[in-house]
């Protein structure tokens, strides 16, 4: 189950979408801003109900 977040960008502060896999509970990798080209580190997790929790990180955080 595919779904759409947005999130910002923690290196150029832009607000940007991502797609989310939600059938795996706790994920974290590495994809680069649309805007800035920068890696950010993206960490998932899904609740109970389905609904994803994502938070994007500087490389190094």
């Amino acid at each position: 189950m595919i779904q759409e977040m947005w999130i910002t960008c923690p290196y150029c502060g832009k607000h940007i979408t991502i797609l989310v896999d939600g059938s795996v509970e706790e994920q974290q990798y590495i994809e680069d801003c649309q805007v800035c080209c920068r890696p950010m580190d993206i960490r998932v997790s899904v609740a109970a109900d389905g609904r994803c929790q994502v938070e994007a990180h500087t490389e190094n955080d």
